[in-house]
């Protein structure tokens, strides 16, 4: 059976389709801006809604196969695999990549048995959620690609880009607002409504809904992003909420996780990562609201299943989440392993105080800030380290060497 995928969006895209207008959004390169509407069929009216949804053949959630959701553990990274089948059909998303570091990913696809894509998303180009795209594109079958349309000028993102073009992948930018059939699954796009080159706040966050079963994912997201997006009018109630960057105190604001109101939720985090993810304060919001807590850095991969009417958490490790184990250890106890290098980009969210100093204008002391002030959205925001102004983060960016993970 040929895979349909009817993707409605707002009236007025409808008007731009049917004036010959094609939508104007930020695009990484020209190239790929010819294929962005490849593949995606034009809205449907509301008429046509109406019928299709009283045909006698309308999908029910008794109707529906078992719905797979892994959020893999790619340590301090995020990655998340859907699987499901219609009609001996199988559909399959991947939403973030992990660590550019590691292979986890395409290890774990492979143990799941997939051989191709439908949609890969990366929420944002931050090096720790797109590290491995490019191997995912480069070893799968993708069918397309969806990015929030905000660009990085490390090495990890340009690899993701050339991977794109070579392998003639669709792309998209999803908007808030939009609608998205993929097989039974509904895709809600929360956000991002434009983009302004601000990566972790404009991760692109999804609402999915398999038959009665609700996730929401929002990337890296901040609290304030959160509230627009209780603010656009949207459903926001979920029963599975993935928690933003990895359990950081910069998401998960309480009137947002009040409007969710989940009974699970799952965050993404290394095992004594040096970021402190999760943080204690959202470990505490989450518990004390009496919702069900998991993390990969406790609990290891974790597979959520559903037949579109309940679900079922499944995890590879037992564990407990409490404050008292979550966040840094003691300072005398923290272990920072030092980055590898790929060619000669050094990660200034996760290289070891002696590689940071191989970067131009960063010595022992400016290193060590560096560590204490992690972690950074861009090379831009290096002006937080005292002594570097406009004119040695140009020199920094001139040197080429320095690159930014999540």
């Amino acid at each position: 059976m040929q895979k349909r995928y009817l993707f409605a969006l707002f009236s007025f895209i409808t008007i731009f389709i049917l004036s010959g207008c094609g939508q104007d959004s930020v695009k990484p390169n020209s190239n790929l801006a010819e294929r962005q509407e490849t593949n995606i069929e034009k809205p449907i009216s509301a008429e046509q809604k109406e019928t299709e949804n009283s045909e006698e053949n309308t999908v029910t959630p008794t109707d529906l196969s078992e719905l797979k959701v892994h959020f893999i553990d790619v340590g301090q990274g995020d990655s998340t695999l859907l699987q499901f089948s219609v009609d001996n059909e199988d559909y399959t998303i991947l939403i973030d990549a992990g660590n550019w570091t590691g292979d986890e990913v395409v290890n774990y696809l492979r143990s799941q048995n997939v051989t191709q894509i439908d949609i890969a998303i990366g929420t944002h180009p931050d090096a720790d959620h797109i590290g491995q795209l490019d191997k995912v594109i480069n070893t799968f079958n993708v069918g397309e690609v969806w990015l929030s349309g905000n660009t990085n000028p490390s090495q990890t993102f340009q690899k993701l880009l050339s991977a794109i073009e070579s392998k003639k992948v669709d792309y998209y930018e999803p908007r808030m607002g939009e609608e998205f059939e993929v097989g039974p699954l509904k895709i809600d796009v929360l956000y991002p409504k434009t983009i302004s080159e601000h990566d972790n706040e404009e991760s692109i966050s999804l609402k999915l809904t398999y038959g009665e079963v609700v996730f929401i994912l929002t990337g890296d997201a901040t609290k304030n992003d959160e509230l627009k997006m209780l603010q656009s009018g949207m459903n926001m109630k979920a029963d599975i909420l993935k928690l933003g960057h990895h359990g950081s105190s910069t998401s998960t604001h309480p009137t947002f996780l009040r409007e969710v109101n989940p009974s699970v939720a799952i965050y993404s985090a290394g095992l004594n990562n040096t970021y402190g993810h999760p943080h204690e304060e959202v470990v505490n919001l989450v518990k004390n609201a009496g919702v069900q807590l998991y993390g990969t850095d406790v609990h290891g991969t974790i597979l959520v299943t559903s037949d579109g009417k309940d679900y079922k958490v499944l995890t590879k490790k037992d564990g407990t989440i409490t404050p008292s184990s979550s966040g840094k250890t003691p300072k005398d106890e923290v272990k920072v392993e030092p980055a590898p290098i790929v060619g000669n980009c050094i990660d200034i969210n996760s290289a070891s105080i002696e590689q940071l100093q191989e970067i131009q204008h960063i010595g022992p002391a400016r290193a060590q800030d560096v560590i204490n002030l992690r972690p950074f959205r861009s090379i831009d925001d290096l002006a937080r380290i005292s002594g570097i102004g406009p004119a040695r983060i140009a020199d920094i960016k001139s040197q080429g060497i320095a690159c930014v993970g999540g």
